[in-house]
């Protein structure tokens, strides 16, 4: 069974720099170019009286922080689809900028599907629009 995407869910305790717009535009910079996605747009948002939201949209998905400062906590989501990525270059950024006394991690599979391969053959690029089966599926309903 393949899946579509990989999403990790990461909960940060006894963080740093949770009140900084700037650490998370960099935490957000560096996962980025950590986890060789292409960025899209960057946008973070700080929040009154504390806190800040920063989200990096990129051609595989996403990466988004959620900072409360005043609990020392930081919620952190990195979602990629396409090629594997290692989240760890991703979280090794985020320990380095907020130096969490400890961070839980879940990992989801996203689209989990088991649906025969398709390919496009080599014809011109104007007939390329219907993808070809090229084999039957490996189960049987």
């Amino acid at each position: 069974m393949k899946a579509i995407g990989r999403h990790i869910i990461l909960e940060m305790w006894g963080c740093e720099n949770l009140d900084s717009v700037e650490t998370a535009e960099e935490a957000l910079r560096d996962m980025v170019e950590a986890l060789d996605v292409n960025l899209l747009d960057l946008r973070v948002y700080p929040f009154s009286p504390v806190g800040v939201t920063g989200m990096a949209i990129v051609s595989e998905s996403h990466l988004v922080i959620h900072t409360w400062p005043e609990h020392g906590y930081a919620a952190v989501d990195i979602f990629t689809c396409g090629a594997p990525r290692d989240p760890q270059a991703a979280v090794q950024v985020l320990r380095r900028l907020f130096r969490p006394e400890h961070i839980s991690v879940m990992e989801i599979n996203r689209g989990q599907l088991d649906l025969p391969d398709y390919s496009v053959e080599a014809r011109p690029e104007r007939e390329r629009s219907t993808p070809r089966r090229t084999r039957a599926p490996a189960y049987s309903a």
